[in-house]
C-alpha cells in the first residue's frame, strides 16, 4: 500500500518535530528557566499563544497517531484528507506565529528616557544588528538570544511539518483518487 507507506514515512518525521516544537514553546514560556516572568505576564505574546504546544506539538502528534492507526485498520481516505488538512493548518499557523515572534523581538524590561519599563523595544530589523542583542534588554538576562534561538527552531520545525503535512494531503488525495492499494501500479514507480 503506497499511501500507507508514505504515511509511515511522514509519521516517523512528524513526531520528533512535534516534540521539538513542544519543548521550544515550553522553554519560551520560561525565560531564565524561571516561572516568575510567565506569572507576572512578562513573556512574549506569541510564546503565550502556545502554538508549539497545541498546534505543531499535540495536534500534529495526535493526528499522526490517528492517521497511522487508520492506515493499519481502515482505508477511509476522506477522513485522512481531513485529518491531514487540519494538521497542515496547525503546523502552518505555528510557523506563522513563530516567525512573527521572531521578527517582533522579545518582551523585556528596558531603559527609556522616562525610566525603565516592560515592552518590546527592538525594531523589526534587530535580527541583522547583533550589537542590539545585549545592550537593550535588562531583564530577563539573555532574552534576545533565548527568543531568537527558540523561535528560530520552532519556525524551522513547524515549517518542515507544514511541508510534510502538505505532502501528506497530496498523498491522501492521491489515495482517494487511485484507491489505497496501488501495487504493481505505474504510480507507485512514479511517486514512491
Amino acid at each position: 500500500m503506497c499511501v500507507s507507506r508514505c504515511l509511515q514515512c511522514v509519521a516517523v518525521s512528524l513526531v520528533p518535530l512535534a516534540i521539538v516544537c513542544m519543548l521550544s514553546n515550553i522553554l519560551l514560556l520560561l525565560p531564565e528557566l524561571k516561572i516568575d516572568f510567565l506569572l507576572e505576564g512578562h513573556v512574549t505574546r506569541e510564546a503565550t499563544w502556545a502554538t508549539g504546544l497545541w498546534g505543531s506539538g499535540f495536534l500534529v502528534r495526535e493526528h499522526t497517531h490517528t492517521r497511522f492507526l487508520m492506515s493499519c485498520y481502515s482505508s477511509d481516505e476522506q477522513q485522512g484528507v481531513f485529518l491531514s488538512s487540519v494538521c497542515l493548518l496547525a503546523a502552518g499557523f505555528c510557523c506563522l506565529v513563530s516567525a512573527t515572534g521572531l521578527s517582533q523581538g522579545p518582551l523585556c524590561f528596558y531603559n527609556t528616557t522616562s525610566g525603565c519599563t516592560w515592552g518590546v523595544p527592538l525594531y523589526p530589523g534587530y535580527l541583522y544588528n547583533r550589537t542590539l542583542w545585549s545592550g537593550v534588554c535588562l531583564k530577563p538576562r539573555g532574552v534576545v538570544q533565548w527568543n531568537v534561538i527558540l523561535f528560530g527552531v520552532m519556525v524551522g520545525a513547524s515549517g518542515l511539518q507544514t511541508v510534510l503535512c502538505g505532502a501528506n494531503v497530496f498523498n491522501s488525495l492521491l489515495g482517494l483518487i487511485l484507491g489505497p492499494e496501488c501495487h504493481d501500479s505505474k504510480y507507485q514507480k512514479l511517486f514512491f
